[in-house]
């Protein structure tokens, strides 16, 4: 009872089969897949030789470029 031997496995990987199918299995393997891309693309990014990193895309990188139409909560609260 030590280790399991290759039919214990293919057991194993049967029953995972006929519990998740087929499509979910590769939806949760091209998932992963990206994942790991995605971190790995991400630690490349962060060890450039110049050392400035783009500013994220969800936050504005000066006030200069704030739109118009953006309501200052801060200002709502001291009025």
């Amino acid at each position: 009872m030590g280790s399991f031997s290759i039919w214990h496995w293919l057991i194993v990987l049967l029953i995972v089969v006929m519990v998740f199918g087929t499509k979910k299995l590769k939806n949760i393997g091209s998932d992963l897949g990206g994942a790991v891309k995605g971190f790995k693309d991400g630690m490349k990014d962060g060890s450039t030789a110049d050392g400035a990193a783009p500013p994220p895309s969800g936050q504005v990188a000066s006030s200069a470029a704030v739109d118009k139409s953006t309501i200052d909560v801060e200002a709502k609260r001291k009025a």
